[in-house]
């Protein structure tokens, strides 16, 4: 699946479980790893592991390759890798206190 679409999947699907405070980071430039960074923030580390969930089941049924998932055990921050987009599913006070955002904007 082309970057762009696979950008647009993952914006659908973490949105069907109304995961709050999307953001979309164009990478490309600064690395060679994955062309899009989906962040999003999650209520509870029970609305972080159901958004991961059912990105991974949702990505599963079309077809897409996950390439590797982390901390759904601990359910602050979930990564889901599905090559040209990474996803973190974040609790809000994991994300204020990485502030990816902010990371990945002032390398831009």
């Amino acid at each position: 699946m082309q970057s762009e679409l696979l950008k647009q999947f993952v914006v659908d699907k973490v949105g069907d479980l109304k995961a709050r405070d999307l953001v979309v980071l164009d990478v490309s430039k600064q690395s060679e790893i994955t062309d899009y960074m989906v962040i999003c923030s999650g209520t509870s580390k029970t609305h972080v592991r159901a958004i991961a969930e059912n990105l991974m089941s949702k990505a599963r049924e079309a077809g897409i390759e996950i390439l590797g998932s982390e901390g759904k055990d601990a359910s602050e921050w979930v990564l889901v890798d599905l090559g040209d987009v990474i996803v973190h599913v974040m609790q809000d006070q994991t994300r204020d206190f990485y502030q990816l955002e902010k990371l990945w904007q002032e390398h831009a």
